[in-house]
């Protein structure tokens, strides 16, 4: 019978915290920086499809979505996405969101490796994102021995998706830095130093993400070791 580890315990709640404060970082730059209007006068809306023209992309739409912080830009339907509040905001965090998703769309037209990666790991990691609750929740008790080298598996594959992520979103966030610069729509000193704590914060929740699923890959790992070595 498998009992409850307070290893996993400490890595569970642990990362979790990390989660949590990761969130908290985020949200909290952006409240306070989403009242720092940019000078420029632009919005979401505009600084985006400024920088796909600058770019030449034509085959890019730029849409709002209800939602705060859902920001995020679609590679297979290629459509750029915008919550309302950074779609139609004229502060410094709408137009760093904004220029953040145009670099994941710049990405993307010049066919940058880790985002190419990123695509195609997309469908084997929802399968496992699938698999790891029943496992979990139901075989891990019944039969820990075949439940464990499944789940450092599942978390294996989460790991390395989560892994081939942060570089895509880091260099997404420098792009955005290097764009604002070059087109205006964030002025030097205040307004871009406001910008980049809030893209800052969002990177961290990557970090966080990463370290979440590695902590509990390791986990596995070291129980199916052990667990090979008590067999034998």
């Amino acid at each position: 019978m498998y009992h409850i580890d307070p290893l996993y315990l400490l890595i569970f709640f642990g990362t979790m915290a990390l989660s949590l404060f990761a969130s908290w970082r985020v949200k909290g730059a952006y409240a306070r920086y989403s009242q720092v209007p940019a000078s420029s006068g632009m919005s979401g809306a505009e600084i985006a499809q400024r920088i796909l023209d600058l770019n030449g992309i034509r085959d890019v739409t730029v849409r709002s979505t209800h939602g705060l912080l859902s920001d995020h830009y679609d590679p297979t339907n290629k459509t750029l996405v915008l919550c309302e509040e950074n779609f139609y905001g004229t502060n410094v965090a709408a137009l760093g969101v904004a220029a953040h998703e145009c670099g994941h769309a710049l990405q993307h037209q010049q066919l940058y490796a880790p985002l190419q990666w990123r695509m195609a790991a997309v469908g084997i990691t929802t399968v496992v994102g699938s698999i790891i609750p029943f496992v979990g929740m139901g075989l891990l008790y019944l039969a820990p021995k075949i439940a464990i080298p499944i789940l450092a598996l599942c978390f294996g594959v989460v790991m390395v998706f989560q892994l081939i992520t942060l570089p895509v979103e880091f260099d997404a966030t420098a792009r955005a830095k290097r764009i604002l610069a070059q087109t205006g729509a964030v002025a030097p000193g205040a307004e871009t130093a406001a910008m980049s704590k809030v893209l800052d914060a969002a990177a961290l929740t990557y970090v966080a993400a990463f370290i979440s699923a590695l902590a509990t890959f390791l986990y596995y790992v070291m129980h199916m070791l052990g667990g090979q070595r008590n067999d034998d």
